[in-house]
């Protein structure tokens, strides 16, 4: 694949300072220009003034020019049209109005967490230790931006523009509700979900282990319990432990860790899932509130009468 990662995305919120404050809160790294960092993806998250929450800007890396020509061609059979040049693509996605960027840059290679050793029945890894889980101290930071989920009023148009125009792939399908592509080798990077209105439902962030997940949420949630959204829990579709909260724009947040990878794309089948099916969205964890599939906001986005809250 030319693609190989999620840089950046661009969310407009009322009430930016605001907001800026719970992403630092998150274990982002804050700039002077509206930029947070990530500890190994660098600049992935730009908070920006918008009367209502939303998804501005999508950024996406490609390794050559090749790629990106190869990509306005692709969007120009789609009636699409797309600004290129040598080292960047740009186009609006058509439904959403979301401007998506593709970027011509050095592939990154995290540098590897060592396993965490975990002592189990008839073994004992760890030998005369403590877990180090609970030795850890400071804030939890996340390694980089996974992914970004997208609500759409048009899921199938706006699914093509990713897939048919800009190059990702499907890894997996939920029947009438979302479709989870990937621009690199982790499972999912852009899902899009149908929607009564265009909207973002949550950025995903990496961090070592389901215990940094737990702990993190744990940090987030301790003064200030009206964050909590979801969690903790394990995805049956994409594996990964989450825990999912709420900024004070609305959007939602996820601390993830062992997402499935597909390094090898002959190797991986794409399965269409039924959300009627046991376990669609999670093998276990806390029930599903309605208020993740319907944010509570949502009805106020439909008839602009959303603010900051």
């Amino acid at each position: 694949m030319s693609l190989h990662r999620l840089s950046s995305v661009t969310i407009g919120v009322p009430n930016p300072e605001l907001t800026s404050a719970y992403y630092e809160d998150f274990g982002l790294t804050r700039h002077t220009d509206g930029w947070f960092s990530t500890s190994h993806g660098g600049r992935q998250l730009r908070l920006v003034h918008a009367p209502t929450r939303r998804l501005l800007e999508v950024s996406i890396a490609a390794d050559s020019p090749d790629d990106l020509r190869a990509i306005a061609s692709r969007l120009a059979r789609l009636g699409i049209e797309a600004s290129v040049g040598d080292a960047r693509m740009v186009a609006v996605e058509p439904v959403t109005k979301i401007t998506v960027e593709v970027t011509v840059g050095n592939r990154i290679t995290p540098p590897a967490i060592p396993a965490v050793r975990f002592n189990g029945p008839g073994r004992d890894e760890r030998g005369p230790a403590r877990a180090p889980a609970v030795l850890r101290e400071g804030r939890v930071r996340p390694r980089k931006l996974g992914h970004v989920v997208i609500g759409s009023v048009d899921q199938a148009a706006t699914q093509r523009f990713f897939t048919d125009g800009i190059g990702l792939k499907v890894s997996d399908e939920l029947v009438g509700v979302a479709t989870f592509m990937r621009c690199s080798t982790d499972h999912h990077n852009i899902l899009v979900q149908a929607a009564p209105v265009n909207f973002v439902h949550h950025t995903s962030w990496q961090v070592d282990d389901v215990d940094e997940v737990g702990r993190g949420a744990m940090q987030m949630i301790e003064g200030n319990p009206e964050r909590h959204v979801w969690g903790l829990g394990r995805h049956t579709i994409g594996s990964n432990f989450f825990w999912y909260l709420k900024d004070p724009a609305g959007n939602f947040t996820e601390y993830y860790s062992d997402l499935d990878c597909i390094v090898e794309d002959a190797l991986w089948k794409p399965e269409v899932w039924d959300r009627t099916r046991a376990h669609s969205f999670s093998t276990w964890g806390p029930p599903l509130p309605p208020s993740f599939i319907e944010p509570e906001d949502l009805a106020a986005m439909m008839t602009g009468t959303h603010s900051a809250g």
